[in-house]
């Protein structure tokens, strides 16, 4: 976190001072925005706080409730999201607060007597490595608070409106060619409408207003899928309990009573129990609604036998049916009509793609649809990207949602599935030891970290991947331990990625010593300081210089090796107004936390080039002497200055 580049402030240095465009805006509910984004949940409130870091773009947020989310409903931060919230500077307060996930237990039919459950095994969450974050359980409500707050302390000082519901949305209506999408809002309270209405007109609007979406509806998508006809009932406990792994995640399968999921929340007493609800001993209380928290703590004590389980209070409590549905186009551009039109509506989160509570994927996967698309709608509107690359978002966060439907359909299955002991007894239900081996084998997915981008025209081939391979192609980029060399601060790579819309270019330097005139890594950096690189083409004059593409170069040497001041131009950038010198753009390997070129297995005699997007996914890898191939590469993405 860098702050005091244009003069000491006194009080808090997270709290950054309003921008000047920010007091020439009117009060109350504008007429006009660059950006419409309809619900404040948690992908409306991703894309907000990220936009928030550019407030040059006028962003206007709406919600249909009255005021905040109080209590979540969804609860599961998988370490993908944790990196996201990272890079706004957030992922402290999440770890902090947020219970992890150390291990997950096991349970099934005692083969001694089935009317009992007994534990098959532990394991591990995540594996070893996968991430520097841990999965973590946190309330919704309370991820949304941590965003608003950002939104806050921005220069953009951006606050949600509260009780207005986006009831139609129109492209390409009478009105300034400038903002094409005029959006009919009712004033509403406590969700009844009050016979008010306004028109906001806008640039791009995003949906992200749930199942129900109306933005969904207008541009006459739909969510096509299946129910599985499974019933399971949710709530959130204080509970006096003798089961041994209630502060553990725990799966159990009973032999006949149904299957219970139990999460410990945040705090140390709090537990969420998702309970599966049997189509025939439960299917009076289906029927005919009459499903109580005294009825779904029954049926707990049912499965959790011969354990018991005294609930003593309810957060909260829910039923719900486990289904798989997903809209097979995010924005309202036809696929007749891709070459011919851009896109100024999109859809994200629950608005095109809902699946069940179970795997805990849903949160997840909506803040990272709204994490690929900010970054895109600010490159477009600051007028530093081609506009063609607003197309990408469906094209990839659709692909992303089709897995997830697809996995999270064989979870359900396999979840609600009865247990049967050996896989050589025919029959319906589901062998233990599969399910164990296919909780293990889906970790990454369920981590968020398996996506892998297809090629386009952000994401490279990857003819150079032997160069870093452990930097795939299409994939987040997977931090590892570094020390800074100015200070000699231990810290995470992936860290210095924060959420500015910046490209970053890491440069791993080859063998050689960087001061020598034989240093590829040398002879790269001073390319990228010349008139001919893609910094210069593609940086806006008066732009901060790391403001379009942020370089950064990781030596093979220790960082008492190597001096400060010898370092190439690029890496020591003047900026401000004061033509300050950010000395924090070298790094090198952190030998007590393991070598980051052997972690990632990075060619140490060629060195190379890893270029990630400003969304933290690995774009290219080259070697450090490709600059016609990495200047060819972003010509096709961003704009030349003047």
């Amino acid at each position: 976190m860098q702050f005091y580049l244009n003069g000491y402030q006194a009080g808090d240095p997270l709290i950054e001072a309003p921008d000047p465009a920010v007091a020439q805006r009117p009060e109350g509910l504008p007429g006009e925005a660059d950006v419409l984004i309809i619900g404040c949940g948690p992908a409306g409130l991703v894309l907000a706080a990220l936009l928030a870091s550019f407030p040059g773009i006028h962003t206007v947020v709406i919600d249909r409730r009255d005021g905040p989310l109080a209590v979540g409903q969804a609860d599961g931060v998988a370490c993908r999201t944790v990196e996201i919230f990272a890079a706004f500077g957030l992922a402290d307060r999440l770890v902090a607060e947020g219970y992890w996930v150390n291990e997950v237990s096991f349970w099934r039919p005692d083969p001694q007597d089935r009317s009992r459950i007994t534990r098959t095994r532990r394991v591990q969450d995540v594996e070893e490595g996968l991430s520097e974050f841990p999965h973590v359980i946190v309330n919704q409500a309370r991820m949304l608070a941590y965003l608003r707050d950002h939104m806050e302390r921005s220069a953009s000082r951006l606050r949600p409106f509260y009780g207005l519901h986006a009831t139609d949305v129109q492209v390409g209506t009478s009105g300034p060619a400038e903002y094409p999408v005029a959006v009919t809002v009712q004033h509403v309270e406590g969700f009844q409408e009050t016979g008010q209405a306004s028109t906001i007109r806008a640039k791009y609007v995003v949906g992200c207003d749930g199942a129900r979406s109306s933005v969904r509806t207008a541009l006459g998508g739909r969510l096509a899928g299946d129910p599985m006809n499974q019933f399971w009932g949710v709530m959130d406990v204080l509970a006096v309990t003798d089961f041994p792994d209630v502060r553990l995640k725990s799966v159990i399968h009973s032999a006949n009573q149904g299957n219970l999921l139990i999460i410990p929340r945040e705090g140390g007493y709090l537990a969420r129990f998702y309970i599966e609800l049997d189509q025939v001993r439960d299917q009076e209380m289906l029927r005919n609604g009459s499903v109580t928290p005294e009825k779904l703590a029954a049926v707990a004590n049912r499965i959790l036998h011969p354990y018991t389980l005294e609930v003593k209070d309810i957060g909260w409590w829910s039923v719900y049916e486990i289904g798989q549905r997903l809209c097979d186009k995010f924005d309202d551009v036809p696929v007749t009509e891709l070459a011919t039109r851009l896109p100024r509506v999109f859809i994200a989160g629950d608005a095109c793609h809902t699946h069940s509570a179970t795997a805990g994927q849903g949160m997840n996967v909506s803040m990272s649809d709204t994490w690929n698309l900010g970054w895109k709608l600010a490159a477009v509107l600051r007028g530093t990207a081609r506009p063609e690359l607003l197309h990408t978002y469906s094209s990839e966060r659709q692909k992303v949602a089709q897995e997830l439907i697809d996995f999270d359909r064989e979870f359900a299955r396999m979840f609600s599935a009865p247990p049967r002991e050996t896989s050589d007894v025919e029959g319906a239900g589901v062998v233990p030891e599969e399910f164990h081996r296919h909780f293990v084998q889906q970790g990454r997915y369920t981590a968020g970290v398996a996506t892998r981008y297809a090629p386009s025209m952000i994401t490279a081939g990857a003819a150079h991947q032997h160069l870093a391979k452990g930097f795939p192609v299409g994939m987040r980029f997977h931090s590892a331990p570094v020390i800074r060399l100015a200070d000699a601060k231990p810290m995470h790579l992936g860290h210095v990625a924060r959420a500015d819309g910046a490209w970053r270019l890491y440069v791993f330097a080859d063998r050689a010593d960087p001061v020598s005139p034989s240093s590829r890594a040398r002879q790269l950096c001073e390319f990228l300081a010349s008139g001919n690189s893609p910094i210069a083409r593609f940086t806006p004059e008066g732009a901060a210089p790391d403001s379009v593409i942020d370089v950064r170069a990781v030596f093979q040497q220790g960082h008492r090796d190597l001096a400060v001041s010898a370092m190439p131009a690029v890496l020591l950038p003047a900026k401000g107004k004061f033509g300050l010198i950010d000395y924090e753009k070298a790094f090198c390997p952190d030998p007590r936390a393991g070598d980051v070129f052997d972690l990632r297995s990075i060619d140490r005699v060629s060195g190379c080039l890893v270029v990630v997007r400003p969304d933290q996914y690995v774009a290219h890898v080259l070697p450090l002497d490709a600059t016609d191939e990495l200047a060819g590469f972003f010509a096709g993405i961003l704009l030349e200055t003047g």
